[in-house]
């Protein structure tokens, strides 16, 4: 799931080697840490948070085939 998350993240922004993807797997669930430049966190966020909603939805889905929950949050 870390791959596919980062491939997506590193498609969508101008300088692919600052994206760093961690995943902390807790009782509830798992969040998925995104931390990118911070030229990059408005193409990440998207026009009124679209793109950052999309990428949760996609991950929630990833999440529900390991029986996970997940939650995507983006870092500075």
């Amino acid at each position: 799931m870390k791959e596919f998350i980062a491939y997506l993240i590193k498609n969508l922004v101008e300088s692919p080697e600052g994206v760093d993807v961690q995943i902390v797997d807790g009782e509830l669930g798992t969040l998925v840490e995104v931390r990118v430049s911070p030229n990059d966190v408005a193409r990440v966020v998207g026009k009124q948070g679209r793109t950052v909603k999309a990428l949760r939805t996609i991950a929630m889905i990833v999440g529900a085939r390991f029986g996970r929950r997940v939650r995507l949050e983006v870092m500075q």
